[in-house]
Order: C-alpha cells, then structure tokens, then sequence
C-alpha cells in the first residue's frame, strides 16, 4: 500500500458520526462504443460506455454516469512484486511509493496529495503479486486537473534523489509495522514449501536492507525497472465521472498519449508454484496470536481460465458449505472448529492454489488427522454423487440474480476493480465474468477433483504452540517443514452429507414502482416505533431491516455487556447451519451488540425475507441455549479479546481513545475478565431478563409496500412485546477532555512507538462539528506531508476529522519503528504551531475549496440501499426523525468564513488534548480508572 491515510474519517462525517442462461445487457442499454464493443452490463446498469484504445496501445474504458457526484480513476499496471530483480526485493512495492512524489510537470513531492484533498478526494495504490494499482476520486469539477497531475506517474516521475532515500525509510516503517503480522508471518513460512524458483514466494514489501545501493544507486535501479516495466501496452485505465464520453475521451486522450510505448506485453511466470517432489508436505508455524488455523493446499491450474465456467467455484461452493450434513457442521458438532472457507489463491496465469482454510478450536488442534480424512471423505462423496447440473444451475441462478441487480457503489472501488478486471478479462467481461457461468463441465469438474488427493496435499497448521526448527528470514516465525512419504490412518467424521436444493432462492424479484421519500413513521407508541423508507432507485427488489432490540441494563456492568455479545454470538451461531442456504440466496443476516443493546440486522430481496426474520425471532425467544454453542461462541470472544494487543498499534491508540471518552465502553481486559466464569446457564437466565425490559426501534428501506412493512414490524413487536418507553434507555455520551486529562498507554505488543492526539471541540452543537470538519480538511495533507513525506517519521501518520459519537475532535497519529514519543510529540506540537501561522495567512479564496469539499462529502449520494440504511439507522440513533442532519451540517459549513476557522482552531488551542502514547513496554492504563471523572461533554455552550 501506498500510504495509511483512511477514508474512515469522511465515511464518519457522511454516515453521522456513529462508532441457466447468462442474461446480457438490456436492449435498452445506453451504453456507446468507440473502438470495440462496451462491457456486458448489468439491465440495473444504465450508465454509458466506451472502450479506447490509444496510438501508444493503452486500454482505456470511460463510464459516464450523469448522477454521479464524485469522479474516479484507477490505472492498472500489469507488474508486480513477482517482477521484483532478485538483487533487491521489495522494488515494485518501492516504486509504487515514488510516483506519489513529483513529476517534471509538477515538482512538488505533495503537489498531486494536496489537489487531490482540497477538492475533496481520496488516493491510494497497493502493490500485488502481478499487479500494480493506482486510484483516486474527487469531486467531479476537479477531474480534468486530477487526470492531469495523475497521467503524469505514467510520463515522467522525477525521482527525486533526496526523496528516494527519505521514501525508503517510509517503505521500512511499512515493513516494521507489519513484523508481528500473523498472516504475513505465517505466508512467509509457507512460501519456504512452495517452489523456490517461483518468483511469487520471495520477499515483496522491502526494507532497508533490500532496498540499498548494490552495484548501481537505488535511483538508477528504480529508472531501470521503470523503464523496463512501466509502458503503455501493459497499463489498463478507468475513468468514471459524470461529464461526457466525449469530454472524458478528450482529456483522456490529452493527458495519457504521452505515455511511452515500449512494446511490453504482460510478465509470464513459468516456474510451477509446487512441484511433485515437494509433495505431500506439512508444515507447522508458531503464532503470535492466541489462534489455531488449519490450511489444506493443493497446486491447481489457474482457474481464471476458466472464469466462463466456475468449474473451480462450483466445488469450492461444496467444500465450502456450512449448512446441514457440511464438513463444517460436522466439525462444530464435534467441538473442532468454528469456521470454514475454500477457494483459490496465488493465481499466476498458469498455476494457482486450492486451499480449504479452517479456523480450529484448541480441541480441533489435536485431530488434523482426523479432520484431514473428513475433508478427503467429503471430497470423496462429492467424487462420487456431487456432480449435479442441477447444482450448478442453482449457483449459476444465484450468480446472474446478484449480477441482474448490480447496485452502483462507490466510483472509487469500481474504478480500481475495472482496472484490474481489464488485465484478466476480455473487454466484454470486465464487468460481467466474475458472475459469469455459462454451462455446466461434468469433465473440468473430475479433472480438478482427481488433482484434490493426498499424495497432492500441503498441510499448513499454525498456532501459538509450535516449536520451530527454523526461522524465516524477514517475519522471525518458527516453522517446522516435513516431506511425507504417506498420511498417517486415520477415520473422518461421520454424518457428512450434500445440500439439499436451496429452499430460499427467491422466485418474485419484480420491482415495484415506488417513489421515494423520506422515511415516516409506520408505527409510533412509547415501545416501539418503525420508521419506513420506501425505495426504487437502486433499481433492486431488495429490503433492509434494522431492529435495535433496546433495554436499559445491556452495558451498565462489563458482565452485562459481556452477555449482550455472548447473546448475540450465539444467535448468530446457532443459526449458522439452518440459514446458511438463506445466505446463499441473498438473505443476509446478522446480530451485533452495542451499549443500548443489540441490533437484528436483515438485507436481502424482499422475496422471502420474512421467513427468515420470523426463524430468528423463534430462536432468540425459544431456541435452546445449547452448552457447546455457548462454548464457541465464547472461545471466539475471548480470541479476540486476548489477541487485540497482537493488532496494529494504531488501531489499539483509537480503541484507548474510544474508551476513554465513550460511554458506556468496557475495555477488552474487562470484558475478558467478565466473561471467564459465564456459561449457558447464565446466558439463558440472561436472556430472559433482557427480553423481559425491552424497547423496540425498528427501520425498513427499500422495495415493500408500507402496509407489508407495518405488518412484518407489528409482526416482530408482537414476539417481542417490548414494554419500556425511549426515556428508559440511557444515552451513549461522549465524555468531556477535562482542564488536566492523564496521558493513556494501550495495551499492545507491537515495537513501535506511537502518539495520538485528540483536540475536542468545546461541545456537541452542529456549529462546532462543521468548524472542526473544515478544520480537518485543511491540516491533512500538510501534516501528512511535513510529517511522513518529509520528516519521515513513520509510515502511519494521518491527520483529520474525528468525531466520537455527535462530538466533534481533530485527530493526529503518528507510529514509528525509529522515532521515540518524545519526539514524535516534539514534531506534531511543532507542526501545530507552523498550522497556525498557515491558517493565520489563509483568505477566503484558500478556504472555499476545502470548505466545499466538506460540503460536497456531506450530501454524497447513497451508493447503495445498505449505505442508505446505515446512514438512516445512525441518524435514528441520534433522534434525528427529520433525517436532515447532514443537510443542516452542510449548511453550517457553507455559512463559515475565514475568521470562524481561525477562532475554532484558537479555541482549539487553547483547550487540553487527550494524548495516548505508547513505547514498547509501557504498562497498560487502566483507562475506566483513570477516566472515572470525565463530565459529558455538553450539547451547546
């Protein structure tokens, strides 16, 4: 990845500041062509295409969506880390740092970051095995600048010497965050089984010791590779925006014909990813974290070759189950395992993996054999009476429903997919082929199963027990790796059994011709209300519920709180087997805790939905409270309670800070602490007292009539019988950064140092969050710029806007594998005080960009029927019944002018910051303890 600046902070301030024959395209399709035919398109997709391709050979596809209001762009270049010289690993990664930092046309190292941000967009780039992908978006009237700065990567990087050295110390800050990564260590140390000749399994991020001066200088090197690498004929381009074809065909044109044309074809990898020799193998890895995980991997031909089929995708589908008669069901009834996925990995356009990932209980640790020989007795039974047209009917149908009702998303993440997508599939497909089944291939399908054997099997297991013989070189993890002549005997589970047909494939996916509106009150009594938004402009017969199952006590004491989620886990997993088939048919369902209580979550076409919302409500008031679904769901929390320090440090500096301003928070010690001695007698005494206090918020959006939503809200009412009135819930608040706040350490084993400062805004009022919104714009790329590009600090640095709840505060993090705490806080007060000279010189000219940027954020579009939903639910959570919030924020935020900001950020100044810093060893704060008299924060002053 590029950088760690997250478009967290904007999706907050947006969402309200809260913690069968393949169909084609419609006849009707607007979509145009230039140079060959458009994509096949979803019949929801009326926006308008066009294919390019330019004199230099660079493929272009152009999407004009008139309703969009926000443009985006991604290139895609078809090299990777797999192209990395062998003399310095980690080059391509390196080199997708650089572009960022100047070209000939615009020298400065933050010119291209800060247009990108003053006009309200967001950047990055990651690098892949084969692949190197750079997007953006922006707002629309900015694009025409924006492609120009962002063709120039592609043209002419400058290379600046002095960055080339200040920017490999970023790259090395990338890596020294990732060190206690588990999954990067546990890769590392399969790549030592896979074959060494292939270029896939060597080090890719880099560091300094790979990333130095060897027989030629590190900047001659990066010319080189670029030179070699970097050209037309292997680059895709996206662009999405409202204007024109032909407007964006001309500046395409304009900007990206300079791009050399260095008759590049795509990088081809010839070397298998293992080979018979090395097979069968195991290898066992110790773990950091407190997890058991078992991996089954088999070499396969690549299944992108076969993407019109899915022959891979249809065992996959099989292996992968977790209804009745599944390997999973069957592990979880044996107290082995609490999750299952299949599915390939590693594709080099020849070679890939099969792998059948399992998550393990400390039970399932000690019987890989046996759960080995149940995935052979299930691969067998599939061998044998699994081969069914009828199944892959069923998946192909369930396919083309999710392809027919596309919904748009967001112009960013299509732009980058499409990109990509183009150096995979025929034009035609780009939009298509990950849906894509066009028959069934009974032969394909015995080729692949007949390659599913032992003598073919690298077993990987990692977990915190293992005693290595070996290290790997860049991750410190200690492995054992042993070629097999043959498995050890041992008997399969029994009870495994094929899916029956999928009960829940919806058959009525008619769209009725609903206006939309905004939401209304259906049902309004002191214990329950429902609010209905009834919706076709997404163009999908899909609905969203929302039940926020209230009562007073859920998160009073850290028990409680730990019983909420325990009550929740449990629902969900107790359902796991019966509604899986409903999830593979587009009902999703899911039940989260919060600090009012807990939430029934339900999306999915309206055909059917009710049947699974009347199963959940049956099993949270009558479904057995079994002993061994308490167990794995309590084995699960306490994973991730125990392996939260294990995480990225950053995210244990946020969580410290949201528990010391947020209440009610319990802190993971507290909870783990908490939840040890509970069992099911417990969570069944639990659950009747919660459903005995209850009060009932409910939420439905999308394609029913009203008279259907009130019926299917009185419907749950009724099972539920709630009793209390809003006002016997308490509020969450967020709690006020007093005169003298203590300085809070998180609970990590991370060994870089960090400091995160928190400036509050003086209260809750829609004036302050709108002046500190701005004021969040405007320092964030300066403080990324002064303190990662240029002081180098760390690789995680970011500025922004952060509200906690309805509160508004500036955020500034910095993590560092080099710098202690005293001068990371040296650096940012230094940084805060040039801030203010900067604002000091700011006219109202520098101020509207940015001020229209928060504006334009906050009146986005919903980019699907699930982001409207959300976005509704949390301004119910604030007892906003008009749902005009973000329009009365924007508002305040076009109102302000040069001097508000200046005040806000003298104010801002002028009161206490909440710091949390860590240096490795620091003892934990006991944040509950040392935060005990925090006041709220008030709504106005």
């Amino acid at each position: 990845m590029h950088s760690l600046r997250p478009r967290s902070s904007a999706l907050a301030l947006l969402l309200g500041l809260l913690f069968s024959v393949p169909a084609m395209a419609d006849d009707g399709s607007q979509a145009t062509t230039a140079d060959s035919a458009p994509p096949i398109v979803s019949p929801n997709d009326n926006r308008d295409y066009r294919s390019l391709t330019l004199d230099n050979g660079l493929e272009v596809l152009l999407i004009s969506d008139p309703d969009a209001d926000k443009a985006a762009a991604a290139m895609n270049v078809a090299v990777g880390s797999s192209q990395n010289p062998e003399a310095t690993p980690g080059l391509a990664h390196f080199l997708e740092h650089m572009l960022f930092l100047g070209t000939e046309r615009y020298p400065q190292a933050d010119s291209y970051q800060q247009y990108i941000n003053q006009h309200g967009g967001s950047h990055n780039a990651f690098t892949a095995s084969r692949d190197t992908n750079y997007f953006f978006d922006i707002e629309p009237g900015a694009l025409e600048g924006a492609l120009d700065r962002f063709s120039q990567f592609f043209i002419a990087p400058r290379f600046n010497a002095d960055y080339v050295d200040r920017e490999r110390q970023a790259v090395n800050s990338e890596y020294q965050a990732r060190l206690r990564d588990d999954g990067r260590r546990v890769n590392e140390a399969m790549n030592q089984a896979l074959n060494p000749e292939h270029p896939s399994t060597r080090f890719a991020v880099g560091n300094l010791e790979t990333l130095d001066d060897g027989s030629q200088s590190l900047r001659q090197s990066l010319i080189d590779f670029y030179q070699a690498r970097y050209g037309a004929n292997v680059m895709n381009l996206v662009v999405i925006a409202p204007q024109s074809l032909e407007t964006l065909e001309g500046w395409v044109r304009d900007d990206f014909a300079a791009i050399p044309d260095r008759g590049l074809s795509r990088p081809t990898l010839p070397q298998p990813l293992l080979t018979d020799e090395q097979l069968p193998a195991r290898l066992a890895v110790k773990s950091l974290e407190d997890r058991r995980q078992v991996r089954f991997v088999f070499p396969i031909a690549d299944p992108q070759q076969d993407y019109r089929h899915k022959s891979l995708d249809y065992l996959a589908n099989l292996l992968g189950h977790e209804g009745q008669g599944s390997l999973l069901a069957a592990l979880r009834q044996a107290g082995w395992a609490d999750g299952l996925s299949a599915g390939s990995a590693q594709g080099d356009g020849d070679d890939a993996l099969f792998v059948v990932d399992i998550s393990l209980t400390p039970q399932g640790a000690k019987r890989l054999d046996r759960i080995q020989a149940s995935l052979f007795a299930m691969i067998e039974r599939i061998r044998k009476s699994g081969l069914d047209a009828w199944r892959y009917r069923e998946q192909a149908q369930l396919a083309e429903q999710d392809f027919r009702f596309q919904q748009r998303g967001e112009p960013i993440d299509l732009a980058s997919s499409l990109a990509m997508n183009m150096a995979y599939y025929p034009l035609e497909d780009v939009q298509y082929g990950p849906y894509r089944m066009d028959g069934y291939q009974p032969d394909e399908l015995r080729t692949i199963l007949a390659k599913l054997t032992p003598e073919r099997l690298l077993r990987v297991y990692s977990g915190p027990a293992v005693e290595g013989e070996q290290t790997t070189e860049w991750f410190d993890a200690p492995y054992r790796l042993a070629r097999l002549d043959e498995w050890p005997p041992a008997e399969p589970l029994d009870g495994l059994a094929l899916p029956e047909p999928n009960p829940y494939i919806a058959e009525n996916l008619s769209l009725l011709p609903l206006d939309s509106a905004p939401p209304k009150a259906l049902i309004d009594t002191p214990e329950h209300a429902l609010w209905y938004r009834p919706d076709a402009s997404f163009g999908t017969p899909r609905v969203e519920w929302r039940f926020s199952l209230q009562n007073p006590a859920a998160a009073n004491k850290a028990r409680d709180a730990a019983l909420t989620r325990l009550l929740a886990g449990w629902l969900n997993d107790s359902l796991n087997e019966a509604l899986y088939p409903a999830r593979l048919a587009g009902q999703s369902f899911n039940a989260y805790a919060h600090g009012r209580g807990m939430t029934l979550s339900f999306s999915g076409w309206r055909d059917n939905q009710e049947r699974v919302i009347q199963r959940v409500l049956e099993q949270l008031r009558q479904g057995e409270i079994a002993a061994d679904s308490v167990a794995r769901v309590k084995l699960g929390l306490e994973r991730q309670w125990r392996n939260a320090p294990q995480g990225p440090l950053y995210q244990q500096m946020q969580q410290t800070l949201g528990d010391a301003l947020i209440r009610p928070s319990w802190s993971n010690t507290a909870l783990l602490d908490a939840i040890d001695t509970l069992d099911a007698d417990d969570l069944r005494a639990y659950r009747r007292r919660f459903l005995d206090s209850l009060h009932l918020e409910s939420l439905a959006v999308g394609n029913l009539e009203p008279a259907r939503a009130r019926r299917v809200g009185l419907s749950v009412a009724n099972a539920l019988a709630p009793e209390l009135a809003d006002s016997a819930i308490p509020d969450l608040e967020t709690l006020e950064v007093p005169r003298e706040p203590p300085t809070l350490h998180p609970r990590s084993t991370r060994n870089d140092s960090a400091v995160l400062g928190y400036l509050q805004g003086n209260d809750r009022s829609l004036d302050s969050q709108a002046r500190l919104a701005v004021l969040g714009q405007l320092i964030e790329t300066p403080f990324y710029a002064q303190l990662r590009t240029e002081e180098q600090l760390g690789y995680i640095v970011n500025a922004g806007y952060q509200p906690l709840l309805e509160a508004p505060g500036i955020s500034l993090l910095v993590q560092s594998p080099s710098a202690d705490v005293a001068r990371i806080q040296s650096r940012i007060d230094a940084f805060l005080g040039d801030f203010g000279k900067r604002l000091a010189g700011l006219d109202a000219a520098s101020l509207a960009p940015y001020r229209q940027a928060v504006q334009d954020r906050l009146l986005e579009r919903d980019a699907s029927l699930s982001e409207l939903t959300q976005r509704l639910w949390l301004e119910l959570a604030y007892e906003d019944t008009d749902f005009d919030r973000r329009q009365r924020l924007a508002e305040r935020v076009s109102n302000l002018d040069v001097e508000d900001i200046r005040k806000a950020w003298q104010s801002l100044q002028a009161s206490p910051a909440l710091t949390v810093t860590f240096t490795p060893g620091d003892a934990p704060s006991e944040v509950s303890a040392r935060t005990a008299g925090f006041e709220a924060l008030p709504e106005r002053r």
